[in-house]
């Protein structure tokens, strides 16, 4: 079954070397009247140190409260693949994953963490959230924000 709209869903799976947002696809979401969380782990997320060039490896977690619009899971992991030979910092990856996928789908609100794995003694775990503006999802925000803690 096609879905229209949807290029990677059902077809062969090309990996792309590069970052690149234009993997994104999106579908309508059938209950937009409705909140309701959307989560994606994707614990094989890699993506190389800019300075150094090593190889970096983190969990991503996804959560969402989906508008209008879904991500679709294949593109989505296309999508992730394509850092893996991105030289990011962790905060710009966390950051630029929820920037890219808030212009795909404008969800009601969005969070993603990254749990990276240590390096030199130190894990880092980046946090970065979005509520829509003006709406009860923007006061969401700051409060799952300000009251973020990362369990250890």
């Amino acid at each position: 079954m096609k879905i229209e709209g949807l290029s990677h869903l059902g077809g062969k799976t090309v990996y792309k070397k590069e970052y690149d947002p234009g993997l994104l696809e999106a579908f309508e979401n059938k209950h937009p009247e409705n909140d309701y969380w959307v989560t994606f782990d994707c614990p094989e997320f890699t993506s190389l140190c800019p300075i150094t060039g090593q190889p970096d490896f983190a969990t991503i977690r996804i959560d969402y409260i989906p508008g209008d619009k879904m991500v679709e899971s294949k593109s989505l992991k296309l999508y992730l693949f394509s850092y893996r030979d991105h030289g990011s910092f962790h905060e710009d990856c966390v950051n630029i994953i929820m920037k890219d996928l808030i212009r795909l789908m404008n969800p009601k609100y969005i969070e993603v963490t990254g749990i990276f794995t240590p390096r030199g003694g130190i894990s880092i775990h980046p946090y970065a959230n979005y509520g829509r503006k003006g709406t009860k999802y923007e006061k969401l925000a700051e409060e799952r924000l300000f009251g973020h803690s990362f369990p250890l």
